[in-house]
């Protein structure tokens, strides 16, 4: 699959901008702060519904427009469908597809399928939890569409559940007398033990399904002879008995993991009506990255880190590519052209010179990669193909 058009509508830096995209290699080439990565962030933003470099969406819009449009033409195989997003910071955003009428954004997921490879990504080994589970439900979105439903029920979810733990904290009990109605936070534990167990079931099926390709990956892009590994970290590993961990479990039953989430939410209550948070829960879980057998993030040189990070990426794309396989999770049927556009966001000014050989190998013979760089030696000559070069958000294409 590859994406031949896009056209950008008050999106980030720029007004209005058409590009006509080829197979193969697309370098984007220009001077920082110009408009480059914009471009391939809206691709990856059409694949995941979600951008690489920000939480939030109201950076996506350009500044003193209401919203932005992200208009693609998507070929796959022997068909082609134009798929448009449009983002409303504040309100629900909507897509169309082939013209039709406008559907929630979700509707687009599994259209297009993308793969970003940025500098930031060194925060996957480095960083906080937050990053390891921002990238593995990304890829969970792709491999399983209806996940990002179940992923935006449970964040609601837990929304209203903490504002119910603040409300019955100590001050709030003292301001209303020393007695606040906890009854209803039986209603918001079922919700949270439902959702939570879906989340936590699909997310073991698709590290189950990850995890040869990190390691294969990492062999490919390391000097050495360590082996790479990830599991999944559960915050109730810490609430269960030793012989019940769900650790290394990706076949646990959702529905076993939703009771004893549930028996974990009420055993934890006092402590989070305290606290006014939700202790534990797939929001509180973590990715867990190894070489060796120990924690990439504590032990991990700065060579590691970039060549587990690397891995992951390339992970991810092999698996997209292929497609997951067995029946631990009910995934979509998967099409023989369903291989990833694989973007490359300024990487190889980063990257050593034996990785960015072994990024090179790996990338070469893609269906399409888009690079950006800042100058045009920092894409390596073996990727040469269509070059665009991009100026205060004006993007022109060298012949």
């Amino acid at each position: 699959m590859f994406v031949s058009h896009l056209s950008l509508i008050d999106f980030r830096n720029y007004e209005n901008v058409d590009l006509e995209l080829s197979p193969g290699i697309n370098a984007f080439v220009g001077p920082n702060g110009q408009g480059k990565t914009n471009i391939v962030e809206a691709v990856g933003y059409l694949a995941t519904l979600r951008s690489h470099r920000v939480a939030s969406e109201a950076p996506l819009i350009r500044a003193g427009a209401q919203r932005g449009v992200i208009r693609s033409r998507i070929v796959r195989g022997d068909r082609a469908s134009t798929v448009e997003v449009e983002i409303t910071p504040g309100k629900s955003n909507r897509a169309r597809i082939n013209r039709g009428s406008l559907v929630r954004s979700r509707e687009i997921l599994g259209i297009l399928h993308a793969v970003t490879f940025a500098p930031e990504d060194l925060v996957l080994v480095k960083g906080d939890p937050d990053a390891r589970r921002t990238f593995l439900d990304t890829l969970c979105v792709q491999l399983v569409p209806r996940f990002a439903g179940i992923l935006a029920d449970y964040e609601r979810v837990l929304r209203q559940r903490n504002t119910l733990l603040k409300s019955a904290g100590p001050r709030r009990r003292a301001s209303a007398g020393g007695s606040v109605d906890l009854r209803t936070l039986d209603v918001w534990d079922e919700k949270l033990a439902q959702l939570g167990a879906q989340i936590t079931t699909l997310r073991h099926g698709v590290i189950k399904q990850l995890a040869p390709y990190v390691a294969a990956a990492y062999d490919q892009v390391s000097s050495s002879a360590s082996v790479a590994a990830i599991a999944y970290r559960s915050s109730l590993d810490a609430h269960v008995e030793q012989d019940e961990s769900l650790e290394l479990a990706p076949t646990v039953a959702a529905a076993t993991i939703e009771a004893r989430l549930l028996e974990t939410l009420l055993k934890l209550r006092p402590k989070e009506v305290e606290r006014g948070l939700t202790l534990v829960g797939p929001h509180r879980d973590d990715l867990y990255l190894s070489i060796d057998g120990l924690a990439t993030k504590t032990h991990s040189s700065h060579g590691e880190s970039w060549s587990m990070a690397l891995a992951l990426r390339l992970a991810s794309y092999d698996l997209l590519t292929i497609g997951p396989s067995g029946d631990d999770v009910e995934w979509v049927p998967w099409a023989q052209d369903a291989e990833p556009v694989m973007i490359l966001d300024d990487v190889f000014a980063e990257l050593d010179a034996r990785r960015r050989r072994s990024l090179v190998e790996r990338v070469a013979a893609a269906k399409q990669v888009l690079i950006t760089a800042a100058v045009a030696e920092d894409v390596p000559a073996e990727l040469d193909g269509a070059r665009f070069d991009v100026m205060a958000a004006e993007v022109a294409r060298v012949i």
